[in-house]
């Protein structure tokens, strides 16, 4: 016997953490109200508290993340295709040595 889990919006999820902050009725009810377990709102109350700040980020500060970023991308792209020619190298020569030269 399964049980399905249940699906939360994320617009669910936002009203029922600011209900909750704003302080006008126990978290014990707006539970109760909205059929949830109190440990699944803590969880998402967390989770709203730590991204929150992020919404406040000067433009620059996201247009400086995501330069850094993309500077890693470019990073890594160039290391893979570095590996990647190593690779053919050492696959060329280990067909060379068995003479299987085609």
């Amino acid at each position: 016997m399964s049980t399905k889990r249940r699906q939360y919006s994320a617009k669910f999820k936002l009203e029922t953490v600011l209900e909750g902050i704003r302080g006008e009725k126990p978290v014990v009810q707006i539970c109760r109200e909205r059929g949830i377990r109190d440990n699944l709102y803590y969880k998402w109350r967390d989770a709203f508290q730590e991204r929150a700040p992020g919404i406040f980020a000067s433009q620059e500060q996201q247009d400086q993340a995501v330069s850094e970023l993309e500077t890693r991308v470019a990073e890594l792209e160039r290391m893979v295709g570095k590996l990647a020619l190593e690779n053919e190298v050492v696959s060329r020569s280990s067909v060379v040595r068995s003479g299987n030269i085609g």
